[in-house]
Order: C-alpha cells, then structure tokens, then sequence
C-alpha cells in the first residue's frame, strides 16, 4: 500500500517482535545455565507461540495488501496490464516471512528437522525483503529512493547476522545486534510514513532538496542510537530481574547460605587424638581436642598453622620412639 498505513503496518510487526526479542535472549541468555525439563520445556512452548505470532502477522499483511479497496484482490494481470505489482511485492515480504513461522514451529515440533534450518529460512526472507526493496524505488524522486535504500541496510544487516547464527547458534552478541537491527528496520518504517504520506496534513517533504536528504542520512542514525538504547535497557532490566532474589527463597532456605559461607572443617583434622600416649610424649600442648565443630561458630578452635605444625612434629616423634632398632 503506497501510504501511510502501508508503511506503519509492517512497522508495527516490525516494532512487536523486535520489543519481545529484545527481552527473550537477555532472559535465554541468563537461564541458560538451569538446564531443567520444565525451563526447557517452557521455552520451547514460547518458541512455537512466537513462531505462530510472526506467521499470523504476515497473513495479515498479505490479506491487507491483497483486499484493501484499491488492491489487487489476487489478481495479478488484467485486461493487458498488470495490477498493483507494488501490493504484489509487499505480499510477497510478508509471505516469506510467513514460510519463517512455519518453519520454526516446525523445528520445535518435529524433531527430524535440521537444527540452524530455522535461521536459514529467516535469513532467506530478510535477504528476500531487501532483494525486493532494492528494486523498489526506481524512477522515483531522490528523497523517495534514499530514505528507502537506507532500509536495506538495516535488512541486509540482519539477514547477515541470521546467516552467521546457522553456524553459531544461540551467540547472544548476534542475537542482541540482529534484535536492535529490527527494531531499526520498524522505527524507520514509520519515518518512511511520516515523511512520504504526512498523516495529520502537514506540509508535504520537498524529494528534491538535498538538505532533506542529510537529514533524513542522520535521522537514521538517530534511529539505530535509539535501538540500541532500546536493547541495552531491555538487557539491563533482565539482568537486574535474574539478581535480585525473590522473597520466598530468602525466608525458605537462611540456613543452607549461612553453612556454605561457614562450612565445617574436615572430620578427620578434628578426631586427631593418639591411640596410647608414649611415656614422656602426651598430646601437644595448646592442641584443642574437639570432636565437632558447630557450623558458622567456635572460629577460634580451629587448627591454626602453629598447631598444625605440632601436631606434625609430635607424630613424628611418636613414629621414631615405636620403631623397633632390632628390625
């Protein structure tokens, strides 16, 4: 749809699945370590309504683009001309896409399908969303042309980073960059709305001054600036959320922390005492016989180095007044 609704509709996909990544990996990234069924089997179930989402999300692009009142409504050539090709690519973004939810869905469900096939499809419909885009804009007024060509670095950005993550998979500095691309790719949709389609009457963007054009170059680069704030607050909140403990397991477990901060000594540097005392020789002097330690209390009876270096001569003593010299 050459409007604004045409541009503000994908970009608040765009905008909805970038917010939500933006959340997931940090969360993915910091539970990782709690390998348990339940997590895992949460997370899974989290995957496949995502995938369902971003698959209900592009039928409704399609069927947007397909059946608004000046659209195509599914035909593609008519009375020897070709109809609303520009509603025809949009529907042809949103169904690769599509394709990407599907196959998501399916690599959680089925098990036989190749692990990293997920990333590929996804990297196959970015590379498809900026293929399309680039002969988008031809013969067109120059503002028109550059502010759509600026997308496609944001397009084929993370179709890259989509491509790299076939082979490192669950690399959560790629996940983060592909994440604060989208959401550059969703912000820009909307200025590409603004500035093409104004949609409260306002004046109408001259696509022929060059001072327009700088400005949308360094709006665009306002726009990245603010994704990236984006994903660094979002990671920042789950990292805060992942330390601070919940209330129910500080007053549930008190006694498990306080013994592994003081944990008790080894048994048998406590049960040091002879078998028989040697005539001349009793147990070295200063060397506390206690039996048990209570935890986290009596730091004082530990064995200091002192003792522990009587203890050693003692015994060595006793080993050299029991040795038999006739043997």
């Amino acid at each position: 749809m050459a409007n604004f609704k045409g541009h503000a509709l994908p970009g608040s996909f765009f905008l909805i699945v970038g917010l939500w990544w933006s959340v997931k990996h940090p969360l993915k990234y910091f539970y990782q370590k709690e390998k348990s069924s339940q997590l895992i089997h949460h997370y899974q179930r989290l995957e496949i309504i995502e995938a369902a989402i971003r698959t209900l999300f592009s039928v409704i692009g399609i069927l947007a683009e397909q059946f608004v009142p000046d659209g195509p409504h599914l035909h593609l050539y008519h009375e020897d001309h070709w109809v609303k090709l520009m509603n025809w690519q949009h529907s042809t973004m949103y169904l690769f896409f599509a394709v990407s939810g599907v196959v998501d869905m399916l690599t959680y469900l089925i098990s036989h399908v190749p692990l990293g096939l997920d990333r590929l499809v996804m990297a196959l419909a970015a590379f498809n969303e900026g293929f399309l885009f680039y002969y988008h804009v031809h013969n067109r007024p120059p503002l028109d042309q550059h502010i759509h060509s600026l997308l496609l670095y944001a397009v084929f950005g993370g179709a890259l980073s989509l491509s790299v993550e076939v082979v490192l998979r669950d690399n959560i500095v790629l996940e983060l960059f592909r994440t604060s691309l989208l959401l550059l790719q969703a912000t820009w949709f909307w200025q590409i709305g603004f500035v093409l389609f104004p949609p409260f009457g306002g004046p109408e963007w001259d696509q022929n001054s060059h001072d327009n054009i700088m400005f949308v170059t360094m709006c665009f680069s306002w726009h990245f600036l603010a994704a990236l704030c984006i994903v660094a607050a979002s990671y920042s909140l789950v990292y805060w959320l992942h330390l601070s403990p919940s209330p129910t397991s500080s007053l549930r477990q008190p006694s498990t922390t306080r013994q592994e901060l003081h944990p008790a000594p080894p048994l048998h540097l406590c049960n040091l005492a002879p078998r028989f005392s040697p005539p001349g020789l009793g147990w070295p002097p200063g060397l506390i016989r206690t039996r048990h330690f209570p935890t986290g209390r009596q730091q004082r009876e530990r064995l200091t180095y002192n003792q522990k270096t009587a203890l050693i001569s003692w015994f060595f003593l006793t080993s050299t007044q029991d040795a038999d010299p006739l043997s």
